[in-house]
């Protein structure tokens, strides 16, 4: 899924913390940040926040922690 701009970041990483199995975020340029590594989550913060987020996409190691990223994006529609 292709984020737009998270304006709810605590939100966002609840939902990383609650997945069982690994999330990244990858860019345009073929970067992959690992959500669940401390350092890695501090960089891709910094490129949510920066006018790059639109060329992040997110992706779930496992099926079953895809409907915690639903869940946020129902409630904060204007992610996507």
């Amino acid at each position: 899924m292709k984020l737009n701009k998270i304006t709810q970041l605590h939100a966002f990483l609840e939902a990383v913390d609650k997945a069982k199995g690994e999330v990244y975020l990858t860019s345009d340029e073929g970067d992959q940040y690992n959500l669940k590594s401390q350092l890695s989550k501090y960089i891709a913060i910094g490129a949510l926040l920066n006018d790059h987020s639109e060329e992040l996409e997110l992706y779930c190691q496992l099926p079953e922690d895809e409907p915690l990223f639903l869940k946020f994006f129902y409630e904060y529609p204007e992610t996507l």
